[in-house]
């Protein structure tokens, strides 16, 4: 079985949102993919997990004991794993998963997926990293990343290996013809 790692949210964001983590966790289970997620119950987080499980899906969660104690874990999960803390679990996902993939989140989000892309850069993590931006949510970044190209902060060869995408269809696309970034040697 393949697996993905879901980046998003703990809140729910609007409506828009709501609809994309369900058409999100549909599409998992279509594509036999399991769910790798923070092991959450509210938000994006929930309505991810609770789709998937729901459309017949596994759902593997990583929790740090932190947040496992102060009960935001969604405790119907097919399998949920306690982590000293939030550096352990980002890791751990990360190495379970064959993708890792960020939906619509505020700043922990977007810290996890571009730490599994830097990570990608430097060859700690073979995976494609996609942000889901079907309602532009991301484009801002995707401006500021080209800026990094731009600027000379950035190949231009990296930054086609980090995948905004519109839709479902750049998604298995970007994951099927994926190979990871030539890593940069020293002198």
């Amino acid at each position: 079985m393949k697996k993905i790692t879901v980046y998003c949210g703990a809140s729910a964001g609007n409506i828009s949102y709501q609809r994309i983590a369900s058409k999100i966790g549909h599409w998992l289970v279509a594509n036999n993919y399991d769910l790798v997620y923070g092991g959450g119950g509210v938000g994006l987080m929930g309505i991810l997990a609770k789709t998937v499980l729901e459309a017949g899906g596994k759902v593997h969660g990583y929790m740090p004991e932190n947040l496992y104690l102060r009960r935001a874990a969604y405790q119907k999960l097919t399998d949920l794993t306690i982590v000293p803390n939030m550096a352990i679990r980002k890791q751990k996902m990360m190495a379970a998963a064959d993708v890792c993939l960020a939906l619509p989140g505020g700043a922990g989000t977007l810290e996890e997926i571009v730490e599994a892309y830097s990570w990608a850069r430097i060859g700690d993590n073979p995976n494609p990293c996609i942000l889901y931006n079907e309602d532009g949510y991301y484009d801002l970044l995707q401006q500021f990343f080209w800026q990094m190209v731009e600027k000379g902060f950035l190949s231009k060869e990296h930054y086609q290996k980090l995948c905004f995408a519109k839709n479902l269809q750049q998604v298995t696309n970007f994951i099927a013809s994926y190979t990871p970034p030539k890593v940069r040697q020293y002198h």
